[in-house]
C-alpha cells in the first residue's frame, strides 16, 4: 500500500506543488540528480529542440520487460508496475500472474478489473525517444529507459485501446480521450523528455505551449535527471 500512494501521490503533485519560478527564463538546469520543479510553461522551454529521424530504429533495440527492481519477487517490469498502479490488490499466484484486481486507466478515466485488458505505456514511446536522442545511447541506456520505475511518469497502466490508439504519437497528434488527463499528460511527457535528456520536434513543442499557456498554466512538473 505505501508503494501505491507514493506512485499516486506523485502523479497528483504534478497539479498541486507550489513553486517558485525560476528569476532567469534563461537558467541553467543543475547537473546534479536533484529533483526538480518548474512550471510546465517554463519546463517546455528546456527541451531542445531538433528535427527527428527514425532511421535504424526497431522495438527490440529497448529490452523490455526485464527482472524489474526487485529480480528476487519473480516479476517482471510489467508486473512490477501492474502492482504498484493497482487502486485495490490483485491475486498474485505461481510465477507472478496476477489476477483480477483495479486499476484506473487515466487517459480514459476507465477503470479496469482484468489486467490483460491493461497495457504499460512508455510515456515518451520507444519510438519516439529513439527518434529524440535514444539512437546515439547503448543498448544498456535503452534498456534502463524501456524498464524506468525510477520515475512515476515513465511508466503508466493505462487500458490496452487507449494506448494502442496513442502508438507512437507525441502531443501533436494525439491526447489522451479524457479531458481531465490533459495537464497531467502533458507534464508527465515533458518530465519523461527532461529527465532522459531527450529533444522534441518544433509542432510538438507548439502542441504543449497551447495548453501551457492556458488550460494548463497551472501545471507544474516534477523530474529527476536519470543515472
Amino acid at each position: 500500500m505505501i508503494k501505491n500512494f507514493a506512485r499516486g501521490f506523485a502523479a497528483l503533485s504534478l497539479a498541486l506543488t507550489p513553486l517558485a519560478v525560476p528569476a532567469s527564463a534563461h537558467a541553467a538546469l543543475p547537473a546534479a540528480a536533484a529533483a526538480q520543479t518548474f512550471p510546465l510553461s517554463y519546463a517546455i522551454g528546456q527541451i531542445p529542440v531538433a528535427e527527428e529521424n527514425r532511421a535504424g530504429y526497431t522495438r527490440d533495440k529497448f529490452r523490455h520487460w526485464n527482472t524489474g527492481l526487485d529480480p528476487a519477487d519473480g516479476c517482471n517490469t510489467r508486473a512490477e508496475v501492474l502492482l504498484a498502479e493497482a487502486t485495490e490488490a490483485p491475486s498474485v499466484a505461481a510465477g507472478c500472474k496476477i489476477g483480477e484486481g483495479e486499476w484506473l486507466s487515466y487517459y480514459d478515466e476507465q477503470e479496469v478489473t482484468d489486467p490483460a485488458k491493461l497495457d504499460i505505456d512508455h510515456m515518451v514511446p520507444l519510438a519516439e525517444a529513439w527518434d529524440s536522442g535514444a539512437s546515439a545511447w547503448d543498448a544498456k541506456r535503452r534498456e534502463a529507459y524501456a524498464n524506468d520505475q525510477d520515475a512515476a511518469a515513465s511508466l503508466v497502466a493505462v487500458t490496452a485501446r487507449t494506448n494502442r490508439q496513442k502508438a507512437d504519437q507525441d502531443p501533436a497528434t494525439w491526447m489522451p480521450p479524457a479531458p481531465n488527463a490533459t495537464c497531467r499528460y502533458l507534464a508527465e511527457w515533458t518530465a519523461t523528455k527532461l529527465r532522459w535528456g531527450l529533444a522534441a520536434d518544433q509542432s510538438e513543442i507548439d502542441a504543449i505551449n497551447v495548453y501551457a499557456g492556458g488550460p494548463c498554466e497551472m501545471t507544474v512538473v516534477h523530474y529527476t535527471l536519470a543515472p
